[in-house]
This record gives C-alpha cells, sequence and structure tokens, in this order.
C-alpha cells in the first residue's frame, strides 16, 4: 500500500509519530483516530490564530478579511478537534526540512488558491528569514523556499478536463485533458475541483459541454461533474506513478448561502456570522458533490488520498469573506476563506497525513 492509505480506509489514521515537533500537547494520543470527525473549539492556549495576515506581504486582498476591515475576531481563534485526539501542531520549518529538493503541485480553482496561499503563509511565518521567490507565469504561480529547495506551486485549473473555445463558442469537454502534462513530475499533487461547475448566466464559463461525440448546451451539473472526474481519474491511473508522487483531493470545498441548511432559516448569506455551527454534524446534512467525488475515488486503481475538509468546512459558516473580500458590499463572497481561517487547518490536515506516511 506505500507510504499511504489507500482511499477505502483513508478516513482511519493512525498517525501520531513520537518525533513531531511543536507543543506535545497538540500531538495525537490515540491511534486509529478519525482525524475528519470532531468540532470547532475555541483554542485554550492562545496559539491561534497561527499568524497574522501582515506577516505575510504576499496574501491576496480577497482573502485578506481584516485588514479588509472585518471587525470581530473570534473566528480566528477556533481550532479543529478530532473526536477523540488532537492534530500534530503546524511546524513549518520541519514542514520544509523533510520536503527538502522537492514540489507540490496545486491543481484547481480559486478554493486550491485559498489552500496554497495558507500553506505559503504558514511556511513563511515559520522560516521569516528565509529567502523565497514568488514567480506568476500564466495560469501558474510558482513560490520557491531558496534554502531548502521546496517549491510550493499552483496551478489554475477549474475543471481538470479541458475548456477550449472554437468558432461556435467555449467548450467544456468532459472527456479531455490535454494540459495533463504539466502536472506531471510534481512529488505531491493535491487536486480540487467543484465550484465552477455551479455557474450559470454570464459567469458560466461555456457556451457547450462535449461529451464523446455529442454536444449539449447544458446538462445536471453534478452528473458532469461526475463524467469530468471519471476523466481525470483515468488519467491519473494511466499517468502517475504513485510510488514516487503522492497524489491527494481536497474534498469539497462548501459555500454559505441558505441559513436554513445550518439551522438558521432567517440568515442572509454568510453575512455577520461570528460563530461555527455548533456540534458534531452539519444540519444540512452530506454535501451531493462530495459524494460524487468518494464514488469516482473507490473506482481508481491508483490510490489517491482524500484530504476530506468537506464536513468541517460546512460548520465554519463564519469563516467567509462576505462582504470583506476584494469586492466590499458589492460582492458577497461566501465561498472563500479568509486567511488566516479554516484552508490553515486544510494544511494541518495536510501536514498530518504526511507526517504518517511521508518518510523523508
Amino acid at each position: 500500500m506505500g507510504w499511504y492509505l489507500s482511499i477505502h480506509i483513508v478516513f482511519f489514521l493512525s498517525l501520531f509519530i513520537s518525533n513531531i515537533h511543536g507543543d506535545d500537547h497538540h500531538n495525537g494520543e490515540k491511534r486509529g483516530c478519525d482525524l475528519f470527525h470532531g468540532s470547532w473549539v475555541v483554542d485554550d492556549e492562545s496559539s491561534y490564530p497561527l499568524y497574522e495576515s501582515y506577516e505575510c506581504p504576499f496574501i491576496e486582498k480577497q482573502f485578506d478579511c481584516q485588514n479588509n476591515g472585518r471587525p470581530d475576531k473570534l473566528y480566528l481563534s477556533y481550532r479543529w478537534k478530532p473526536l477523540g485526539c488532537n492534530l500534530p501542531r503546524f511546524n513549518g520549518e520541519d514542514f520544509l526540512r523533510r520536503l527538502g529538493g522537492k514540489s507540490v503541485l496545486f491543481v484547481g480553482d480559486s478554493l486550491s488558491l485559498n489552500q496554497w496561499q495558507s500553506l505559503t503563509c504558514l511556511l513563511h511565518i515559520a522560516v521569516p528569514h528565509a529567502k523565497y521567490t514568488l514567480l506568476r507565469t500564466g495560469d501558474l504561480s510558482i513560490f520557491t523556499f531558496q534554502k531548502y529547495d521546496v517549491k510550493v506551486m499552483f496551478l489554475r485549473n477549474a475543471f481538470l478536463v479541458d475548456t477550449v473555445t472554437e468558432s461556435i463558442g467555449r467548450v467544456l469537454r468532459l472527456d479531455s485533458i490535454e494540459t495533463g502534462d504539466m502536472w506531471k513530475g510534481a512529488d505531491i499533487l493535491i487536486f480540487d475541483s467543484w465550484h465552477w461547475w455551479l455557474h450559470t448566466g454570464r459567469k458560466q464559463p461555456w457556451d457547450l459541454i462535449e461529451d464523446g461525440s455529442n454536444r449539449y448546451r447544458d446538462m445536471n451539473r453534478l452528473v458532469a461533474y461526475e463524467k469530468g472526474l471519471k476523466t481525470w481519474s483515468k488519467w491519473v491511473d494511466d499517468n502517475i506513478d504513485t510510488n514516487k508522487t503522492r497524489v491527494f483531493f481536497q474534498g469539497v470545498s462548501p459555500d454559505h448561502l441558505n441559513g436554513a441548511k445550518w439551522g438558521q432559516a432567517g440568515a442572509k448569506f454568510c453575512e455577520g456570522q461570528m460563530r461555527p455551527v455548533s456540534g458534531l454534524n452539519y444540519p444540512g446534512g452530506a454535501h451531493p458533490a462530495e459524494i460524487v467525488l468518494e464514488k469516482v475515488l473507490r473506482g481508481m486503481s491508483k490510490p489517491v488520498y482524500l484530504l476530506n475538509i468537506t464536513t468541517l468546512s460546512q460548520l465554519r459558516k463564519d469563516g467567509h469573506p462576505s462582504v470583506y473580500g476584494h469586492g466590499g458590499h458589492n460582492d458577497m463572497d461566501c465561498s472563500h476563506w479568509c486567511l488566516p481561517g479554516v484552508p490553515d487547518t486544510w494544511n494541518l490536515l495536510l501536514y498530518a497525513a504526511l507526517l504518517q506516511n511521508y518518510a523523508l
């Protein structure tokens, strides 16, 4: 099974290694803990947030909620607490040392950008005097920590499958991946896709959907998503040597547009939300796109680690920029996440998985 667990038992990790760096009380106490099932608690050690946005000079304006005027700060103090254990404390210098000479590539949409941005901030704060370069060319961003020879990259590809412009308009090709060569060679691949499959009207980025020899004006978005993911999964099975390249899928990052789903029917979007949903479960139930994703991953021949951030993120109705993103009151953002914030926990979970399964 190699360095990590197959998707069939990925939720049941025994991850707590005795030489994890950082505060002992953050290290795991029990083996076999499901890291993705738990609740959000106020950190009583005052160690959250893990950084301040002003300490991260390259942070995207759309994620910098405090600098954009968000007045409340309680959302910065919540720590993810798995049921029956603790996450290891993030140690950015340890992360860089373990990954020396290697590359991490995030591939996906702006939620993937959110996680990539979080990781670069976490690592920069850990080694603030270490030189780095940030190069952006087209859809590719490359953040390099020169001392450690570590590259943390982001490649924007919202659908993972191809979109092309033809004489008849923009075509979303559900059965084609011609850009996959850019994914090869990375030591760690972290994929993400869902957000853009929902867009309609002027925000819809295609005019036609192509599925084999057939073309459609539109189709059920979950059906299209599943077809696209199956094309992606076949590409990974056929092209990635998972003995050399570790493959993750970020999971589905949820939005908070309907208060009824978290038990607050009168809530208008996520605006004014200052606390997470309490408890272990999200009242609105399982995310339909996450169900589709898990089904596709179970059908793969190559092991892919599901970084199952969906439910824990569903609980964080307070974590979005709302009116404190890049657009102010003219652009309500209940899809992306403030930084520091929820994506930092996604990266703590990534770090925990690498500690357990990636011996360097």
